[in-house]
This record gives C-alpha cells, structure tokens and sequence, in this order.
C-alpha cells in the first residue's frame, strides 16, 4: 500500500496525496528589511516573502539571488539563516504536489530596481510588484504561504529585532 501525505495549498485546504506524486522541492526565501519595513511579494490575496524553488544545478545562495531578483528587481546577498522547515503543499496553478524543505535568510540588498519583469508565466498570474510594508503593519496583512500566517509574523519580527 502506497505511503500517503497530507499537503496544503496556500489557503490552507488540503489533500490527501499518494507520497509517489510528490516532487521534491528546496525552496528558499528572503527577508530584506531596511529601516522600519519589509519587502513582499502580493499574491493569492495576501502577502508571501519573495523566493521560491531550487533549479537542480543551483546552490541554495545561487536560488536565492535568481529567485530574489526574479520576483522583486533586486539583488540580494544573504546574510544569516533564520528558519528551516518542511512542508507538504499543493501548488495550485502549476497543478503540482511538493515535498518542500523552504529556508529563510535574512538578506541585504546590494544593487538593482524594483520590477517585475523577472516574473515567469505562472507568476504573471497571481503575482505583482513587489511592496514596502512598515514592520509595525504587519498583523494587518495576511500570509500567504506554506509557513503559515502567525509563524511568519513571528519571523518577521525576530528577523526586525535580530538586525537592530
């Protein structure tokens, strides 16, 4: 009898899934803070930090930075790892199951505009233009994402007090 898991798709419905469908995904997101805000990305109705999945010939520094750039304009070096986790989701557009080990650092913007010309066709259709929101703003915004909306205010504030 096949293995199954359980994935959620970033609403947080789920799906009993066979594990043989499951494709596996490192993904990596960043945090840029600057002053008194952060970075995200729009998407879904709701906010998520911008990233995404590993390309089987790049390093998790090399995702980063692709992703980063892809999704804000900007060009990022990563400064510490904040969290780790593994997470069972559904891609809903792309219509795809993911065994997903996400990583969050913490990054610095070293050059480059905010854009959304890096945006890939499955991005064009529920993302937009990268947003500034005052770390003070924050539990106003819903997460979007596979860490989950309280756990990424967490993070988001340790990160803020971290840097200081």
């Amino acid at each position: 009898m096949p293995k199954t898991v359980i994935c959620h798709d970033q609403y947080g419905k789920l799906y009993k899934v066979n594990a043989d469908k499951l494709t596996f995904r490192p993904s990596i997101y960043g945090l840029l803070i600057e002053g008194d805000k952060i970075l995200l990305s729009p998407g879904f109705g709701g906010y998520d930090f911008p990233g995404g999945g590993a390309e089987l010939h790049e390093t998790i520094e090399d995702t980063l930075k692709r992703e980063f750039w892809e999704e804000t304009g900007f060009k990022v070096k990563p400064l510490k790892l904040l969290r780790n986790h593994t997470s069972f989701f559904y891609a809903v557009i792309r219509k795809q199951y993911w065994n997903c080990l996400c990583f969050y650092f913490l990054v610095k913007r070293v050059g480059g505009k905010l854009s959304k010309t890096g945006f890939d066709e499955s991005e064009k259709k529920y993302a937009d233009l990268a947003e500034w929101i005052k770390i003070e703003e924050i539990n106003k915004i819903k997460f979007i994402n596979s860490l989950g909306d309280s756990l990424s205010k967490k993070l988001i504030k340790s990160a803020f007090y971290a840097k200081k």
